[in-house]
């Protein structure tokens, strides 16, 4: 798939998680598979304010290209901002958040809450597409609820002003991520533009990816959840397309490696004190399916080094 000039390798791209798909993660993604990824979304007005943490959410290495800065906020002009304040570190997309559900963001009027807004999205697609000269794209929800689902209506008009795809999570700001995932509307969507429509909802395996692309006829596919401990995902993904076949799944040490690997990862670009506190949650994830995970992700949540970690990881192997 193209987005613009930039072509997209694969069959998945891994999702801007915030909190989750961080350098460290999505270096691994990518190296598993992923044709493309996402950054976790960047504050246009952290960048207005010059917060460092901000930009740093904006660091891309080359291990994890072609991939997209994302960004959020309300202001049209600050939007843009911050998206000429991205090309510094040369992504290869600018993605708008239209789609986060979480309170702190949509209650700012950011994020999903932009959707009751169409004119105000068009706009600030539109001064974004202006401001910088690679591709600009949008993520967005169903709608902002049940009684608002107006996808198409918003997709339509972003593709009016200048974005050259867009990824739909099929659900609405209100359901954040249950019931299961909306294909229809992600299906008119596709129906409705020009431009490449990415689904976005529920891709966990080779087979609900399968049902993504068959039903939805969209052109690409966005894992988000589903690769949380599992970056296997998009090799398993990518194996079922090309030859047909189901992979086997990572054995235990295989699993227990590339946990370490990852942590190690996060460390080096983090530190220890930091990576290792957000090391918890990922171990988490891909503790799932392990005998003893209960007792397994108590030992997790109280790591304060990679050493814990290591032993941790001989728990695990002694406990299986």
């Amino acid at each position: 798939m193209r987005i613009g000039d930039v072509t997209l390798s694969g069959y998945a791209a891994l999702a801007p998680m915030a909190g989750v798909a961080d350098r460290a993660f999505r270096e691994l993604c990518m190296e598993f598979g992923a044709g493309y990824c996402v950054s976790e979304m960047v504050s246009s007005k952290g960048i207005a304010y010059n917060s460092k943490k901000s930009a740093e959410l904006m660091v891309i290495s080359d291990n994890e290209r072609p991939c997209a800065v994302q960004i959020f906020g309300t202001e049209p002009d600050t939007m843009a901002d911050a998206a000429k304040f991205a090309l510094r570190y040369k992504p290869e997309v600018i993605d708008i958040n239209m789609g986060c559900p979480a309170p702190k963001i949509a209650g700012s009027g950011s994020g999903a809450a932009l959707m009751r807004d169409p004119d105000l999205c068009g706009r600030i697609v539109h001064a974004v597409s202006q401001a910088v000269d690679i591709p600009v794209t949008v993520k967005i929800r169903s709608g902002f609820d049940e009684d608002h689902i107006n996808a198409v209506e918003v997709a339509k008009i972003v593709e009016k002003n200048g974005a050259l795809a867009v990824t739909v999570h099929g659900r609405t700001r209100k359901q954040f991520y249950a019931p299961p995932v909306n294909y229809d509307i992600i299906r008119n969507v596709k129906k409705a533009l020009t431009i490449p429509v990415i689904g976005n909802g529920d891709v966990n395996s080779a087979k609900s990816a399968e049902h993504m692309l068959s039903y939805t006829g969209c052109d690409y596919i966005m894992v988000g959840r589903g690769a949380l401990g599992n970056p296997w995902v998009f090799g398993e993904i990518n194996e079922y397309f090309d030859k047909g076949i189901i992979v086997e799944p990572p054995t235990l040490d295989e699993k227990c490696g590339v946990l370490l690997r990852h942590i190690e990862k996060a460390v080096a670009y983090k530190g220890e004190y930091v990576g290792m506190h957000e090391a918890r949650k990922h171990t988490a994830y891909y503790l799932k399916g392990f005998k003893n995970a209960a007792k397994l992700r108590n030992l997790a949540f109280s790591m304060k080094t990679l050493d814990d970690l290591r032993e941790l990881i001989d728990e695990i192997k002694t406990c299986n």
